[in-house]
């Protein structure tokens, strides 16, 4: 919010100015039109707006999964839940980018809004391609579902940054690995690092990693203020946390469990080809309005 009242207040500082000026025939034109242009600006920031959670409910996303429990299976069961959510994004009419070996970018309306609640563990009970023997295994892997944020959303102090430029190495051509195009970005207060070579222009790679680098920020903030939470309260929000164990698919049993809603879903091959609409529905009819 400060740095919001800090651009309200340039802009209010603008505004006076101009009416100075525009006290002078000779500028006046002009200043009454350059007044205009700054209050519309300003009233843009400070006309009431929607809350942050139905804020995010239109944003874009970044899905990021790392097998968990269960070696090489958990990424395997990585993947599968990949493909799943690029599944039912297509059948949304969403637009699907790759965004590294175990994340994507999904792009249309309302995106967060409807997948927000699927960030937890994922436990999978199954007999593994790799299994000779036929045993089930329990692997797990955590699903972040992450919204795009703005610099209004998560301020970061540029002097709080530091900033790196490497090679990237890897594919990519001799140009990518010639050209420091590669950054990582260090956030002193936190301690967070990330760092981002999926594009041969430095520029864009900043930008990637500072998109990176808000909303791992805001989920640590999520996290903070919902562990602050009564223990009632935070079990009725029961969403966003990376280690909460939301659902299990067992295949022997064709049965997928959401532990919030206590629910069994069936015919699990046509969920994993990307049909979660009935399990998305009881979840927002359930949360949707905290």
């Amino acid at each position: 919010m400060d740095y919001l009242e800090n651009l309200i207040a340039d802009l209010d500082q603008k505004i006076a100015q101009a009416k100075q000026l525009a006290q002078d025939p000779e500028m006046a034109e002009m200043a009454q039109e350059e007044i205009k242009k700054l209050e519309e600006e300003k009233s843009a920031l400070v006309k009431p707006a929607a809350s942050p959670e139905q804020s995010l409910n239109s944003r874009d996303i970044i899905i990021e999964i790392r097998g968990a429990a269960g070696g090489e299976e958990a990424k395997l069961w990585g993947q599968d839940l990949l493909r799943t959510y690029s599944r039912f994004a297509q059948a949304q009419g969403w637009r699907v980018t790759p965004e590294g070996p175990l994340a994507i970018k999904i792009s249309g309306r309302g995106v967060y809004g409807k997948l927000k609640y699927e960030s937890g563990v994922h436990r999978v009970q199954r007999v593994p391609v790799t299994e000779s023997s036929g045993r089930v295994h329990t692997s797990t892997a955590t699903v972040a579902v992450l919204p795009e944020l703005e610099d209004v959303d998560i301020h970061i102090d540029p002097a709080d940054i530091q900033e790196d430029f490497y090679r990237s190495g890897g594919h990519g051509g001799q140009n990518v690995n010639k050209v420091s195009s590669a950054v990582r970005l260090t956030h002193k207060p936190s301690g967070l690092v990330v760092t981002c070579q999926e594009e041969r222009d430095q520029p864009k790679n900043r930008a990637k990693a500072m998109e990176k680098l808000r909303q791992l920020l805001w989920e640590a903030e999520q996290n903070r203020q919902l562990a602050e939470m009564s223990a009632d309260r935070r079990a009725q929000v029961g969403t966003g946390m990376r280690n909460e164990k939301i659902r299990t698919y067992n295949f022997l049993q064709d049965r997928v469990t959401d532990h919030r809603l206590d629910q069994n879903f069936h015919n699990l091959e046509k969920i994993m080809e990307g049909d979660l609409e009935e399990i998305i529905k009881s979840l927002t009819d359930k949360f949707g309005a905290i």
